[in-house]
């Protein structure tokens, strides 16, 4: 696919999730100089609020729907591990769950700073989980971290204080029906902002381009496992890269509009139940962990589905460490080995990406416009929001 003329992807219907996949080491350099050059203004926004409460832990919570939901998922295991606990308690809540039960979600006299992600801006629940937080919490902070500087969210927070506006890199703004790039550059930055591990992660960056453009050069391998008979997939994974699961499932749900069937777990919670979906039409990836206790669960399971034998596939995805699975791997030579888990996801997420974009194309679909009957749209529409009092 990535070899293709454009002409030949047009035809395809898969033109532009192709290339936006394609892109996205580019829009990851560019991401981080973005942050680099609003780095002091997001230190200064983040002290004045700490600031402001020295005896109280505020409240950060990561929110979105859908694949903007799943990068809170993914960013919130690894900055609880990291980032700064002392003042800060980093939460997931998808912005569905905030407006449709405000109350079970939002705490009035907690300091509290919402970080929406956004692709567009203007997707219903983002709009109305901003409004409901505003009625309700005496002390709002705001980041928002978008790809559409026309859209709702970020015309709002560029005329607010206490609203931390950080546009995402142009070429981020996807055109296709499945959110790609938006999703990795609003996972770095936030990642950025948030991160105390290292001052200077500029290797990292370094690291993951080049890892991802290397998922890009080993389109045949993936090509080979997606020409394998199968009907399921299973994503699994640890920490951080248990998060990223759900959004590698759904591209694939997406982008194959539910001919395939997708499900998701950590290493370790794959076996109480979930497990029974395995069959012998079923591929099993694992994201592996580059931290050396948490890998051991991802290879113990993969060992383990593969010595049941009753799996069509079974595939470590990651990078090279002492502890590999022995059977078949997807392991990415430009990747470091103490790599931290949370950027791994990238390169990673980029190589599910590429696997639901050839599963796409081998059921028959269009990726571009997966959904024919036009039920599931780009933007979320038909969605009644009711007035909370």
């Amino acid at each position: 696919m990535f070899s293709k003329t454009d002409k030949e992807l047009e035809e395809m219907g898969a033109q532009i999730t192709t290339r936006e996949i394609q892109q996205q080491p580019d829009l990851w350099k560019e991401a981080y100089d973005n942050f680099v050059g609003n780095q002091d203004q997001v230190n200064n926004f983040l002290d004045e609020i700490i600031s402001n409460f020295p005896d109280k832990k505020i409240r950060v919570i990561f929110t979105g729907a859908g694949t903007s939901a799943y990068v809170g998922d993914t960013l919130r295991p690894y900055l609880n591990k990291v980032g700064d606990t002392s003042h800060f308690n980093f939460e997931t809540i998808p912005t569905t769950d905030i407006v449709s039960a405000p109350l079970d979600n939002l705490r009035a006299d907690d300091p509290t700073i919402l970080v929406s992600f956004a692709r567009s801006g203007n997707s219903p629940e983002s709009v109305a989980t901003v409004e409901l937080a505003e009625k309700i919490i005496k002390n709002l902070y705001q980041i928002t971290i978008t790809c559409a500087p026309e859209g709702h969210l970020a015309k709002k927070a560029k005329n607010e204080d206490g609203n931390l506006l950080l546009l995402q890199p142009a070429g981020s703004n996807d055109k296709g029906f499945a959110m790609t790039g938006s999703f990795s550059c609003m996972t770095l930055t936030a990642a950025l902002i948030f991160d105390q591990s290292v001052a200077d992660k500029k290797p990292w960056i370094d690291a993951i381009v080049k890892m991802g453009q290397e998922v890009v050069s080993r389109e045949s391998e993936i090509q080979a496992i997606a020409d394998l008979d199968y009907d399921r997939i299973a994503y699994l994974g640890t920490g951080s890269l248990s998060g990223l699961t759900r959004e590698a499932q759904l591209k694939v749900l997406e982008l194959t509009a539910g001919q395939l069937t997708t499900i998701f777990d950590s290493s370790m919670g794959f076996r109480h139940g979930p497990k029974s979906y395995v069959n012998g039409k079923t591929v099993v990836f694992d994201f592996l962990s580059n931290d050396k206790y948490s890998r051991q669960y991802d290879v113990d399971i993969l060992e383990e589905i593969k010595g049941d034998e009753i799996c069509k596939k079974v595939i470590g995805v990651g990078t090279s460490a002492d502890n590999n699975f022995s059977g078949d791997n997807f392991l990415i030579q430009a990747g470091l080995p103490d790599l931290p888990e949370l950027y791994q996801a990238l390169p990673d997420v980029m190589f599910a990406q590429t696997f639901a974009l050839l599963s796409s194309i081998k059921v028959g679909n269009t990726p571009d416009t997966p959904s024919a009957s036009g039920t599931v749209n780009r933007v979320v529409k038909g969605v009644t929001i009711h007035d909370y009092e």
